[in-house]
C-alpha cells in the first residue's frame, strides 16, 4: 500500500493554484489545488459515467463508472468503499491509459492531490489497500476479452481475470448503478 502524498490541503478562501473547472453540478473545482469540501459524488457518479475506458477503443461504450462498481463488486467488503472511488480523480481529470501516465510529468502528483480530497471528504484511508490494486489489474483479463477487439496480447495483465461481467451500460444507467452502490456502500449521509 502507498500514501497517497500531497501537500496540506490550503483553507477555503486562500488563494489558489491554476485555474478551476465547472463540474456537472455548477460547482467550481481546482483539479490543482482540491479541498475535500469540493468533492461531491454527483459530480463523481456523472463524470465517470461519461468518460469511456481505455481512451475509447472498446468494442462498445464502456463507462469507467461501471468499471468502478465491479470492481468494488469483486473485492473484500471491507475495501469495497476504496474499490468504488478507486478512480474518482478522473472524474476531475481524465482517464489517461495506462502507458502514458508515467510519461506525463508532474500527473502523478496531480491525481494524488485530487484522490487525497476525495479520500478525505469520504473518509477513506489515503493508502489505497494492496487488495483493490490488485483487484484492479486482473480486471483487465476480463474487459480484453469482454470489450476489446482481438488482438495482441497484453504483457501487464494476469491469465484470469475477477470473472466479472461487463455490461457495456449506457451514461444514465452506469450512474445510476455507480449512485446506488454509492448510498449501499456509505448511507446516504455521506451522499452530500
Amino acid at each position: 500500500m502507498s500514501a497517497i502524498p500531497g501537500p496540506a490541503l490550503a483553507p477555503i478562501g486562500a488563494a489558489r493554484r491554476g485555474d478551476w473547472i465547472q463540474t456537472f453540478t455548477g460547482q467550481r473545482f481546482w483539479p490543482l489545488d482540491p479541498h475535500p469540501a469540493e468533492i461531491a459524488i454527483e459530480d463523481i457518479a456523472h463524470a465517470l459515467a461519461m468518460k469511456c475506458r481505455y481512451g475509447g477503443h472498446c468494442l462498445a461504450f464502456y463507462s469507467v463508472a461501471e468499471h468502478s462498481v465491479l470492481l468494488s463488486q469483486a473485492v473484500e467488503a471491507r475495501h469495497a468503499r476504496w474499490a468504488l472511488l478507486h478512480d474518482a480523480a478522473e472524474a476531475y481529470l481524465a482517464d489517461v491509459p495506462r502507458p502514458v501516465k508515467p510519461e506525463l510529468t508532474g500527473w502523478k502528483a496531480i491525481e494524488a492531490a485530487v484522490m487525497r480530497a476525495v479520500c478525505l471528504r469520504f473518509g477513506l484511508d489515503t493508502q489505497e489497500p494492496a487488495e483493490v490494486k490488485a483487484a484492479d489489474t486482473a480486471i483487465l483479463a476480463d474487459e480484453k476479452w469482454q470489450v476489446m477487439a482481438e488482438g495482441p496480447a497484453w504483457g501487464a495483465i494476469p491469465a484470469r481475470g475477477l470473472g466479472v461481467a461487463v455490461r457495456c451500460l449506457p451514461p444514465p444507467e452506469a450512474k445510476a448503478l455507480f449512485l446506488a452502490r454509492f448510498a449501499e456502500l456509505f448511507g446516504e449521509a455521506r451522499h452530500g
